[in-house]
């Protein structure tokens, strides 16, 4: 390259001086030292894929269900595959043992996410913990999220608000005995206001004066999860990021500054008093407070961690639920199994509370084998490499985006027997199978540096939900209709219809719900 710019300065002065002849040689000589370039540099091996339209890449063949797609492509080209997204080009990995080179082995090279233009805008350009850079600013928001609020220590402490906000949903469930219940809209609505009350003290309505309030964060929590997930052409092309062409950044916009808004009237009021309270929240503003000078906490990140952790204390407790009562429905066997464990640990007469669940082993693979067909994040958070890497002999250059196609690895016939079908008893033969990330064969949280901060949380209030669901009430749906399992793609995982079923009061219940 340095002859070909050399050559270009030649020509330059030969074309300011007016000679023709020279510029004439000159030009053939660039276009003979470009094409010698080409042939000769080093080719990068990538990973195969399917032959590629020319400046769309394979945006026009994409149907709307990527994750059933990228698996489905991997059976004819390989393990890890490339595909063209317009510019951008993105790598889908579907082996578990490649999924540990790449989250183990290489962990550091892939720590960083590949942020797109809409995740760009709700974390603030990343100054959050899912989206932020790795580094020792990230580092240190991840540590504080850890330490103050997602250990086990603390979450025991504050365990009676979990507690508080589940006998509520069981009391709004039983007022609404034999009318059918969107089970995903009643438990988000209970989940939102227990992150909300561990975070700051009190629920939204609390803090925002009204149920509208509440309606309306969980109203932009759907619509984050669901923009996070469109496929944006300002990313796949970049030179159109500032035409907005789809709308997107835009709303994305608007759903932070609405939440800005929420956040900034939220922290003015509680930094106006002098005692910061102990939730969450008050930790936060006297770590800012009291400062450091190498890495001082700003608004903004708080703000992004408490983003982070509303929509993800909210989105993933409520999905996971409402699949796990699809596949109970579907499988009344199982069910009635889950329900006999949980009355012969708890008692019919005593409410379930968090010592219970580790007694109850079935109930624990149910909600694996939940996680195992349905992963919140069917495709993870996508990664990218901070420096050109080689991955299971294939080249990865800066900037791909790199997407584990766990959906694919947790139905991989290789490993599972019977892949497609609803079998708890499978983690009962694989009692080491965790959420820890260590087993690639099975890790719906992620692994790695990376791995979902929130696993703890998300696991006691899946448990206790589930369980409290079950042991108080049988459940049936509206008039007997088909179990509709049909998947909506995004970012995360949902039920492309939600599910609605008719809750029976057990004859226990009244006097535990009331």
């Amino acid at each position: 390259m340095a002859v070909i710019a050399q050559a270009w300065s030649w020509w330059w002065r030969a074309s300011n001086d007016q000679d023709a002849t020279a510029r004439s040689v000159l030009t053939i000589l660039i276009v003979i030292l470009v094409l010698l370039w080409h042939a000769f540099r080093p080719k990068k091996r990538l990973p195969p894929g399917p032959p590629a339209w020319p400046l769309f890449g394979n945006l026009l063949g994409l149907p709307r269900n990527l994750h059933e797609h990228f698996t489905q492509l991997s059976r004819h080209y390989g393990p890890m595959i490339r595909v063209r997204l317009g510019s951008k080009l993105a790598v889908v990995v579907s082996s578990p043992s490649i999924a540990e080179e790449i989250l183990k082995d290489q962990d550091l090279v892939f720590a960083n996410h590949d942020t797109s233009l809409v995740a760009k805008i709700i974390s603030d350009n990343g100054n959050d913990v899912v989206w932020g850079p790795y580094g020792q600013a990230w580092r240190l928001l991840r540590r504080v999220c850890v330490r103050e609020l997602l250990n086990s220590v603390s979450l025991d402490m504050l365990y009676e608000v979990r507690r508080s906000e589940v006998r509520q949903l069981l009391a709004g469930i039983w007022a609404k005995s034999g009318a059918p219940v969107n089970i995903s809209e009643q438990v988000s609505a209970c989940a939102l206001d227990a992150t909300a009350t561990m975070l700051w003290g009190g629920s939204i309505v609390d803090e925002e004066g009204g149920g509208k309030a509440a309606a309306e964060i969980k109203r932009l929590i759907g619509e984050i999860t669901e923009l996070l997930g469109v496929p944006n052409v300002s990313d796949f092309f970049p030179i159109l990021a500032s035409l907005d062409l789809q709308g997107v950044q835009r709303q994305m916009r608007d759903i932070r500054a609405k939440f800005d808004g929420i956040f900034d009237s939220m922290i003015k009021k509680r930094s106006e008093k002098r005692e910061k309270g102990n939730d969450f929240l008050g930790f936060l503003l006297k770590m800012k407070e009291e400062g450091d000078e190498k890495t001082p906490l700003t608004t903004t990140q708080m703000k992004g961690i408490l983003i982070d952790l509303v929509v993800g204390g909210t989105d993933t407790t409520s999905n996971t639920v409402a699949w796990a009562m699809t596949e109970l429905l579907k499988n009344p066997e199982v069910m009635r199994k889950a329900q006999q464990e949980i009355e012969l640990v708890v008692g019919r007469d005593q409410h379930v509370e968090e010592s219970h669940l580790t007694k109850l082993p079935y109930l624990g693979a149910v909600i694996k084998e939940v996680l195992r067909l349905h992963p919140t994040l069917p495709l993870l958070v996508p990664h990218s490499p901070s420096s050109p890497s080689k991955v299971a002999g294939f080249d990865i250059p800066v900037g791909t985006r790199v997407m584990i196609n766990v959906w694919a690895i947790h139905r991989d016939p290789k490993y599972w027997d019977h892949p497609s079908v609803f079998d708890p008893d499978r983690f009962l033969r694989k009692p080491d199978l965790d959420f820890s990330g260590r087993d690639f064969h099975y890790f719906p949280f992620g692994s790695g540096r990376r791995i979902c901060v929130g696993i703890t949380l998300a696991e006691r209030m899946i448990f206790l939900i589930l369980a409290s669901l079950l042991h108080s009430f049988d459940w049936h749906v509206v008039g007997g209709e088909k179990i509709d399992t049909t998947e909506k793609f995004g970012i995360v995982l949902k039920q492309a219809n939600p599910l609605s079923a008719i809750p029976s009061p057990r004859s226990h219940c009244r006097e535990l719900c009331i």
